[in-house]
């Protein structure tokens, strides 16, 4: 089986190193990389490729910097070009961004079959391109590979088990990359060192969701918090370049510690010796699970609701107090005992077996 790995975004290059990994251990699955260039800053996309050991790709289509229309329409005519050339018997998309969609429509509209990881998330939140983006991907994949029940549940609510599709709870495939990389980050990484955080209790937070950094007053509130509990504590932000030049316009003021976008292992490391995790990423609530860290949510929902449920996450919104009030009050708590919500690293083997067997 030919397979054509579409990645675009930073949370796609860590999905497609454990997914590649495994891939290459199947004599009978061989597997051609598309790059969009989504993330094009070296720090946010070639470093990933160089730490994880993930094959070059085959394919950068070198495409940001536009608008979503602009991006989606021309990522959509370079990836049928690839595909058209290839002939692969699959194309395979991750989680949600305009690389996902714009793969999956590529393929559909070549009658080539469309694999979906990270299937059946919802936020139920229609302003963010991102629900748009899960919405329509999966509504065209052939394979919906979930990784929580929350997320069968989800297709089977929209009635996905009525349609021509296979519904696969397949377990997340980021839990699959965190088991694997942790010990090989300790090794690579000196982030720690070189922030002198070896034996100081921080928060790591990250701003990045459309919501949070074009609208103003949300990316004020957030700020206004972080600067408060850098009163308390050492607070460190990794920011992407985007966000940093709308706070530099805006002359926001900062009292945290801001640093360039890091690796996958500077972020495990950053992960393991924080003490508390605020951020609006979906993929970094999870990850503050693997490694054993409360989060703290600055959205007004997540697609990971089992974290909510289970007390591991909370959903604070863009509101300045309860972001302090909740930090303050979880920094120094013990982690529960956890339980087994995402496959416990087994997700990328039923993938690959699921796409064999066909």
């Amino acid at each position: 089986m030919k397979l054509i790995t579409i990645v675009g975004a930073r949370p796609q290059f860590v999905k497609a190193a454990a997914l590649s990994r495994e891939i290459r251990k199947h004599n009978r699955l061989q597997e051609i990389i598309v790059h969009t260039g989504q993330h094009f800053d070296a720090n946010m996309s070639d470093i990933f490729f160089e730490e994880m050991q993930i094959p070059k790709p085959h394919y950068n289509l070198n495409i940001h910097g536009l608008t979503h229309g602009a991006m989606t329409g021309q990522m959509l005519a370079g990836i049928e070009e690839v595909i058209i050339k290839e002939k692969p018997d699959t194309v395979l998309v991750y989680g949600d961004t305009n690389s996902t969609i714009a793969g999956a429509l590529a393929a559909k509209k070549l009658h080539v079959k469309v694999a979906h990881v990270e299937a059946g998330l919802r936020s139920y939140n229609m302003a963010m391109p991102e629900e748009i983006n899960r919405i329509l991907t999966d509504r065209i994949s052939d394979w919906l590979f979930c990784p929580t029940q929350t997320a069968i549940d989800n297709l089977q609510r929209e009635g996905f088990n009525l349609m021509n599709c296979k519904i696969i709870q397949s377990g997340d495939v980021m839990e699959d990359a965190a088991l694997y990389y942790a010990e090989m980050a300790s090794l690579k990484s000196s982030i720690v060192e070189k922030l002198s955080l070896k034996n100081e209790k921080f928060i790591l937070g990250t701003i990045h969701r459309a919501e949070n950094t074009d609208d103003l007053k949300n990316l004020r509130s957030i700020i206004d918090a972080y600067n408060f509990l850098a009163k308390e504590v050492q607070v460190i932000l990794p920011l992407h370049p985007r966000t940093k030049q709308i706070i530099q316009r805006e002359r926001i003021q900062t009292d945290f510690t801001i640093i360039d976008p890091v690796g996958y292992f500077d972020m495990i490391m950053l992960l393991k010796h924080c003490s508390l995790v605020i951020t609006d990423s979906g993929g970094l609530q999870k990850e503050a699970f693997f490694f054993r860290k409360f989060g703290i949510t600055t959205r007004e929902q997540t697609e990971w609701i089992e974290l909510v449920e289970n007390g591991y996450n909370f959903i604070v919104g863009t509101n300045t107090e309860l972001i302090i009030k909740k930090a303050q009050l979880y920094i120094d708590k013990d982690f529960p005992a956890p339980k087994n919500l995402y496959g416990m690293g087994k997700a990328c083997e039923t993938i690959c077996k699921s796409l064999i067997d066909g």
